[in-house]
């Protein structure tokens, strides 16, 4: 143990292999709990020399009825609808919500968590920056006893409730719709590969391609960091390729539509030449030439969810022991997977 951290409910839970809640419960002499149960909770907690985390108990009595929210960015169709759904489901339960954005930086990421801690929110909802591979910010929000919830960006391993989409389902539903086309050498354009959709998306990838009895040609993933100029460069690749993929399917609609546009320029035709699908219905999908097929998410819903959960963890109706929320997605057919 590292001198001078802070024992919390959650290391003595671990310990004994039983819930937080019920070691909150125990520390608060419930009458609920078995007398045996309470001891050896009561023990353990002196012997780890557990001290109550007076600030996480006196911001939790007094609430400041604010919520932080960070996302990648706001002016993400995506994020907006998430952002949407939040607001009006934390307005109804009597919350006002500060919003700010990480602009896909991990640093802007921390330094919005310390600005919203420091405002004494009563908890956050936060959805990690492309750049986040490292993640000692959130652990130790989560020792400090600060409610938090993970949506559609998370980290698989820190112990806290997480919404997401079924990413890996919804990517095998459009490959298998691209395979089903007659398409057999499929690009996947991934974000960066420690993010939790890029891996799940791969998932799926590499599921359908299976059921079609079609080894993964590592060749066939490329790699963008989600920028334009990633994004151009990787249609570039792409359009130099011999052969020529049959399809490509992008992580999400914002990389296929630069995808789309690089290639008009250099004389690539979606669907006749390379089949094409993104990841997400961003609006801009349906209107691009020829429209795009994708699949759709819906982030007000999302939105909505991880607030309704996070608000139920504050007010004691929903347990503090971690769960994970899993959407379903819809696959949207348009004309710029039909060439066959």
């Amino acid at each position: 143990m590292k001198k001078g951290h802070q024992i919390t409910m959650k290391e003595i839970a671990k310990k004994l292999g039983v819930s937080v809640s019920t070691i909150s419960r125990a520390l608060k002499d419930s009458p609920e709990l078995h007398p045996e149960t309470k001891r050896k909770i009561v023990e353990m907690a002196k012997e780890m020399n557990y001290q109550p985390n007076l600030l996480a108990q006196s911001l939790r009595i007094s609430r400041s009825k604010t919520l932080g929210v960070i996302v990648p960015e706001i002016t993400s169709h995506f994020f907006a609808s998430c952002i949407s759904g939040i607001q009006d489901a934390a307005n109804k339960r009597g919350y006002n919500v500060m919003i700010c954005q990480s602009n896909e930086s991990l640093e802007q990421e921390k330094a919005n968590i310390r600005t919203l801690v420091s405002s004494q929110v009563d908890g956050l909802l936060i959805s990690l920056s492309r750049e986040t591979n490292q993640y000692e910010h959130l652990y130790d929000l989560y020792d400090r006893e600060i409610n938090f919830v993970l949506f559609d960006r998370v980290q698989e391993d820190i112990p806290v409730s997480k919404v997401t989409f079924n990413d890996a389902g919804g990517a095998y539903q459009v490959v298998k719709h691209l395979l089903e086309n007659g398409s057999r050498r499929i690009v996947y354009v991934s974000g960066p590969e420690d993010l939790y959709i890029s891996k799940k998306r791969k998932e799926g990838y590499q599921k359908a391609l299976s059921e079609y009895g079609i080894e993964l040609d590592a060749a066939l993933i490329k790699v963008s960091d989600l920028t334009t100029e990633g994004n151009v460069k990787v249609a570039a690749e792409i359009a130099e390729m011999q052969p020529r993929p049959d399809a490509v399917f992008c992580m999400i609609d914002p990389v296929a539509v630069d995808v789309l546009t690089e290639w008009k320029k250099l004389g690539v035709k979606v669907p006749e030449d390379i089949a094409l699908a993104g990841f997400t219905d961003n609006p801009t999908a349906a209107v691009v030439e020829p429209p795009l097929t994708t699949v759709s998410q819906p982030g007000y819903e999302m939105g909505k969810l991880a607030v309704s959960h996070l608000l139920d963890q504050l007010d004691g109706i929903a347990s503090e022991d971690p769960i994970s929320i899993v959407l379903e997605t819809t696959l949207v057919s348009r004309k710029s997977s039909q060439h066959f």
